[in-house]
């Protein structure tokens, strides 16, 4: 109970903080260095030594490895640092009767009415003027304060809207930041910015602004069982497979972990799943270790991938959502998540693999399918596991209320995972 706990403190702190990609890779970065990780640059040459630590810092995706002794084989675990939110566009400031509003985009597939009369904050990234065109100064940025809110039209004035309105994103979400006077002027946002970041509108050139839930992460139940944040899709399994590298040391393996960007919106990025990122740092790695290209592709098919996302509990108020014979339960231990239709990526071997480790940890293990009628989201799973045809299953902790802008998942399941994937990592 005392490491459940721990566990437990240490999310909600990383929950808290990783506001935006941005600010949870820096989070964990800091948490790599402490733990004996050394950075590498993509644009340098590598110099790699067994039994060493490194990570690589990519702004909003982040890697890290550690090469065993007798390494002939890759251990990944696979995560995302994106989760449904909303990004303020280019020149944001509107003014409607006697307001100021921001102009937002929405990103990835929220719950809209969630996002309804909750404080907002905004963190991000900004990009000023450095010394050349393709060198320019990044600045991180976040307000931790409560700056926007989105109200709702009152039921006075929309009596039909207990029975299912569909909200606007351009119309009805955006966020009021204050009541029009002499200081909200034209380019208010920008100032604001320029203000938070010491410096002047003139040197901003642009950003990536997101917007987020105020409310920090709490328990929820009289015995505490619960965990009540935003973010917790994909943020508990980027922090579980980072605690896992961290609590182990590989010995016969390369042990890795990856957070991609933008898997909330197809991955199909620079820094997202669908690109060559992975499979490039795995040839890099293999080739500073003097391997042979025939070595590299021999090592890669000893490897195993564990993609971690989220993964659904039955739902207290609608158990009908759920499939008929496979209903994950919360504080149960991770999920299995197998489609046939491979919107996961998990088949027979892997899903055998993957119970085995679980078994061998001393945790329970659940699996989930759709119902036939439903169609699901899919993960990083089946598109890294096509880029590298490396064997891989998907698994994640069950929770309720997944997109929403405050989700819900089980004070026990943090620690059964990472007590499966410190497993998985050894063997």
């Amino acid at each position: 109970m005392e490491q459940q706990n721990k566990y437990n403190e240490e999310l909600m702190k990383f929950l808290d903080r990783g506001t935006s990609p941005y600010h949870a890779v820096l989070y964990m970065k800091d948490y790599l260095e402490n733990q004996g990780f050394c950075e590498l640059s993509l644009k340098e040459k590598w110099d790699l030594k067994k039994g060493e630590r490194y990570y690589i810092n990519l702004q909003s995706t982040l890697i890290a490895f550690d090469i065993g002794m007798e390494a002939d084989h890759f251990r990944i675990t696979g995560s995302h640092t994106d989760s449904p939110c909303f990004l303020v566009k280019p020149n944001p400031d509107m003014q409607e009767k006697n307001y100021m509003k921001l102009n937002i985009e929405g990103y990835g597939g929220s719950i809209l009415n969630t996002w309804l009369d909750r404080p907002l904050s905004m963190a991000g990234r900004v990009e000023l003027k450095g010394k050349s065109v393709f060198e320019t100064e990044t600045k991180f940025v976040d307000f931790q304060a409560p700056v926007a809110i989105i109200p709702n039209v009152a039921i006075h004035q929309n009596r039909e809207v207990n029975k299912g309105q569909e909200l606007n994103k351009q119309k009805d979400m955006l966020p009021i930041i204050g009541i029009c006077g002499e200081e909200m002027t034209k380019d208010f946002f920008e100032t604001e910015l320029a203000k938070k970041i010491d410096t002047t509108t003139e040197e901003i050139l642009s950003y990536e602004i997101f917007l987020y839930p105020y409310e920090k992460a709490s328990y929820v139940g009289f015995q505490r069982e619960l965990i009540s944040s935003a973010r917790l899709d994909n943020l508990a399994m980027f922090y579980t497979n980072v605690a896992a590298l961290a609590e182990t040391r590989a010995s016969k393996s390369i042990n890795m972990m990856i957070a991609f960007d933008n898997e909330e919106v197809g991955s199909m990025t620079r820094m997202g799943a669908d690109s060559m990122l992975l499979s490039s740092i795995l040839y890099r790695i293999a080739n500073a270790m003097n391997m042979c290209e025939e070595e590299y592709y021999t090592m890669i098919q000893r490897s195993f991938l564990v993609s971690c996302d989220m993964a659904h509990a039955i739902h207290p108020n609608s158990p009908e959502k759920t499939d008929p014979t496979n209903q994950p339960k919360i504080n149960q231990g991770p999920v299995i998540k197998l489609s046939y239709a491979k919107k996961y990526t998990s088949d027979s071997y892997s899903t055998a693999v993957f119970m085995q480790i679980c078994e061998k940890a001393g945790v329970p293990c659940q699996v989930f399918v759709n119902r036939s009628d439903q169609i699901g989201g899919t993960t990083i799973g089946p598109i890294a596991a096509s880029k590298l045809a490396i064997p891989s299953v998907d698994i994640g902790n069950p929770m309720l209320s997944m997109h929403s802008s405050r989700e819900l998942m089980g004070a026990k399941d943090i620690f059964y995972l990472i007590q499966a994937l410190k497993v998985f990592y050894q063997e």
